[in-house]
């Protein structure tokens, strides 16, 4: 198996190798999380929310990083995923009770 690369890593290679799809992405995905009628933090407990819904590791792993950088809590975090649990079942809680407090107890000095 090759090598596995974060979200951020990977990204930046599709970049170079598929420029006009990820720069494409990057667009959309900045005017979609920036604060509008939503705030910016609601945004990121919404893409938490979803990702965990989709069990999609690589992006758990980054909004649940980027919203504490944000200075989210514990609390708000798994609230958000109380929410991924309710409308996805097992599968959603499978990831956040492996890769969201993974990810949590990583970010050491998370409060709650």
């Amino acid at each position: 198996m090759g090598k596995k690369y974060t979200l951020v890593e990977g990204m930046d290679l599709l970049k170079e190798q598929l420029p006009n799809v990820a720069n494409a992405f990057g667009v959309l995905r900045d005017e979609a999380i920036k604060d509008g009628v939503l705030s910016a933090r609601t945004k990121r407990l919404m893409m938490i929310a979803v990702s965990v819904a989709l069990c999609c590791e690589p992006c758990i792993r980054t909004h649940v990083k980027t919203a504490v950088e944000m200075g989210m809590s514990r609390t708000e975090i798994l609230e958000a995923t109380g929410i991924s649990i309710l409308m996805a079942g097992g599968p959603a809680i499978a990831y956040t009770s492996t890769v969201v407090l993974e990810v949590l107890d990583e970010m050491n000095g998370v409060k709650a």
